[in-house]
């Protein structure tokens, strides 16, 4: 049964399509989770993310990847948790560093988890082959990563930063969602596959 299925079954009340996604799901998700929260947080936000997964089946639309939807949701979840909990663990910007600097700084973001050194160098490896899909530092895609979604800026800021019309960023930050989707589930599926 594909991820689809299980989401349309638990749009349903089926509890077990509940646990079967969060089976198949977690361990990823967790792992990138590590690299904006404190280790001893990762687990209370993985509960919240499959609790909105459960209250939101309903509204989910299989257009994408479901592991896209459900990143979407944690990362959601972990923003509204740092928030709640007023903890400073502010992404890195890696979006004006060269390639030794990028480096350096993933480096310095996976100590949050260097209780498990594998996952950390897989988070590491995982973050810097997304960014790495968004064009070298500069590049339109990754000006816009780097404003909407590492400084949380709105679209209107953001357009008015880069000089280019609301709708273009728009665009360019779909782009981007879908680029970085692409990037980090099919590293997943990599792994998987191992």
């Amino acid at each position: 049964m594909d991820d689809d299925e299980l989401i349309a079954r638990l749009a349903g009340g089926d509890e077990g399509a509940l646990r079967e996604l969060f089976g198949r799901h977690a361990p990823w998700l967790a792992a990138r989770l590590r690299m904006a929260l404190p280790a001893r947080d990762v687990e209370d936000v993985l509960q919240e993310t499959f609790l909105a997964v459960w209250r939101s089946a309903r509204d989910y639309r299989a257009q994408g990847s479901a592991g896209g939807w459900l990143w979407v949701i944690a990362r959601r979840q972990a923003a509204g948790w740092l928030r709640c909990h007023a903890r400073d663990a502010r992404p890195v910007d890696t979006a004006s560093l060269d390639d030794a600097a990028l480096d350096s700084a993933l480096a310095a973001a996976g100590r949050a988890a260097a209780h498990d050194p594998i996952e950390a160098v897989l988070t590491r490896t995982d973050l810097a082959a997304a960014v790495a899909v968004l064009g070298p530092p500069g590049s339109p895609e990754r000006e816009v990563w780097r404003l909407m979604y590492v400084e949380d800026h709105p679209v209107a800021q953001v357009a008015q930063q880069m000089g280019v019309p609301q709708g273009t960023v728009k665009s360019r930050a779909h782009r981007v969602r879908r680029l970085m989707r692409t990037a980090l589930i099919g590293r997943a599926a990599q792994e998987e596959g191992l």
